[in-house]
């Protein structure tokens, strides 16, 4: 079984993986996001390749075998099928979960993600909008744009946000910019940088482009 330090590694490839399209991730930019120094990661390097989950490319970077692909998806699945447990069963609030999901992610079984996953009635998306990998680590993500890229002056609904920290997403909920609530981009400022997007029920809130490309809408 593998450790949750390399489960760690494997999710972090994956997810800079499916951000840069495919590409080859560096160590440098996996020793930044794990927190770790170089050296470190150029030794798990060598331990995940001689394991079968990488294919490592000196001076180039490394990129997922199929089998290291589908073991990152199974934790992907473990972690955001708790986070919705934790949320809809639980009752903790969307803005606590990511970190105790973190933990509780390397300790679940099979067995209880699948009775978590039959109680939840089999969802698709987490708390977060963050799709679900399937039981076989298939993971179906959308290609909706963010309030940096929609359309303005249109009615949408938030279907995703991709900055988990406590703070943002606490902000985001006062401001009824939750998935699953509708909203309208006004306005768009290069000059400022800022998007001013009315929450359905709410007053107009501008946010930097930064933030605004963090949100993630769509059109029913």
């Amino acid at each position: 079984m593998p450790t949750s330090t390399v489960e760690d590694y494997l999710k972090c490839i994956h997810r800079e993986e499916r951000s840069n399209e495919g590409q080859l991730v560096s160590t440098g930019k996996i020793a930044q996001e794990m927190g770790v120094a170089p050296g470190t990661v150029t030794a798990m390097m060598k331990t995940l390749t001689e394991s079968g989950l990488i294919r490592y490319e000196p001076y180039m970077g490394v990129r997922l075998t199929d089998r290291g692909r589908t073991l990152a998806a199974h934790v992907l699945r473990r972690h955001r099928l708790v986070e919705l447990f934790l949320v809809q069963i639980m009752g903790m609030d969307w803005s606590e979960v990511h970190d105790e999901a973190e933990v509780l992610e390397h300790a679940v079984s099979d067995r209880l993600i699948e009775r978590m996953d039959e109680m939840l009635g089999h969802p698709k998306v987490d708390p977060h909008g963050d799709p679900i990998p399937s039981a076989t680590g298939a993971l179906e993500e959308s290609d909706d744009p963010s309030l940096l890229a929609c359309a303005l002056n249109r009615d949408l609904h938030i279907t995703r946000v991709t900055d988990q920290r406590k703070e943002f997403l606490r902000l985001l909920e006062q401001h009824k910019l939750m998935p699953g609530r509708r909203a309208v981009v006004e306005t768009r400022d290069d000059l400022t940088e800022t998007v001013q997007v009315r929450p359905d029920g709410g007053e107009p809130l501008r946010l930097g482009f930064h933030a605004a490309s963090r949100i993630l809408v769509g059109r029913e």
